[in-house]
C-alpha cells in the first residue's frame, strides 16, 4: 500500500495492524510474543516441563533470556528505561515512541494508565481539570500525586491547571499531527494556570 506520508498511512492502516506486522518482522511470522510464550507455558500441551521441575525450567528457559545481550526498546526517560539499566546492565536500550495514538476520548482516557510514568511523577503534586469539546464532549479530573495517578469523570473547583480542548485538535497533538503552539494561538486548546504544569503532565505521559 502506498501512502503520501505517515498521516496518510495512519488513515489507511490501523495502529494495531501496524504493531502486528512489526512483531512478525521482529520474531518471525505468527510469532508475536516470543518471550511471553517462552517463560509462561500456558497450555496443557506445553506446561508439563514447568510442573515437573520449576527450577530446571527457569534455568533452561528463563535464565538464557535474562542473560542474553540484546537491545531493549524503551521510551526516553521512562520507568522501563531506568529498569533496564538497573536490572539488566548487560543489555542496551534503543529509544522509540510508544506508538499509542488514541482516536477517541475513551482511547485517550484508557491510555493514561498505560503510559503513566511513576518515576517522572514522583515529585509532582497537581490536579488537572480537562474539558473536551467538539466531536465528543466530556469532563475529567486527573490527579497526580507523588507517583500515583487517579482519573475520574467530573469537575473540581480546586484544579491547579484547567485545559479546555477541542478533542480532534487534542488527539492530533498527541499523534504529533498538530502543533500545540498553533492550537493555543487558534484557541483550540486553552489553559488556565501555570503552563509549566502542562509540561510536567507531558513528562508523565511521554509520546516519544
Amino acid at each position: 500500500m502506498e501512502s503520501k506520508d505517515a498521516k496518510d498511512y495512519r488513515k489507511r492502516v490501523a495502529d494495531a495492524e501496524t504493531a502486528s506486522w512489526w512483531q512478525s518482522l521482529s520474531f518471525g511470522p505468527n510469532y508475536k510474543a516470543a518471550y511471553c510464550l517462552a517463560v509462561c507455558p500456558a497450555g496443557e500441551d506445553v506446561i508439563a516441563p514447568w510442573r515437573e521441575d520449576k527450577a530446571a525450567f527457569k534455568k533452561s528457559v528463563l535464565k538464557p533470556l535474562v542473560d542474553k545481550a540484546e537491545r531493549i526498546y524503551v521510551l526516553p526517560g521512562s520507568d522501563a528505561e531506568a529498569w533496564v539499566h538497573k536490572r539488566f546492565p548487560h543489555k542496551t536500550t534503543g529509544r522509540v515512541g510508544n506508538g499509542i495514538r488514541p482516536r477517541n476520548l475513551a482511547g485517550f482516557i484508557r491510555g493514561l494508565g498505560l503510559t503513566f510514568q511513576r518515576g517522572a511523577a514522583k515529585t509532582l503534586d497537581a490536579t488537572y481539570a480537562f474539558r473536551f469539546t467538539g466531536s465528543e464532549q466530556g469532563r475529567y479530573v486527573i490527579r497526580i500525586e507523588k507517583g500515583r495517578l487517579d482519573v475520574r469523570e467530573g469537575t473540581t473547583e480546586t484544579a491547579d491547571l484547567r485545559i479546555r480542548a477541542d478533542l480532534e485538535t487534542w488527539l492530533g497533538f498527541l499523534a504529533k499531527e498538530r502543533s500545540l503552539v498553533w492550537a493555543i494561538l487558534r484557541r483550540r486548546i486553552r489553559i488556565k494556570g501555570d503552563p509549566r504544569l502542562l509540561l510536567a503532565f507531558g513528562r508523565c505521559f511521554p509520546l516519544a
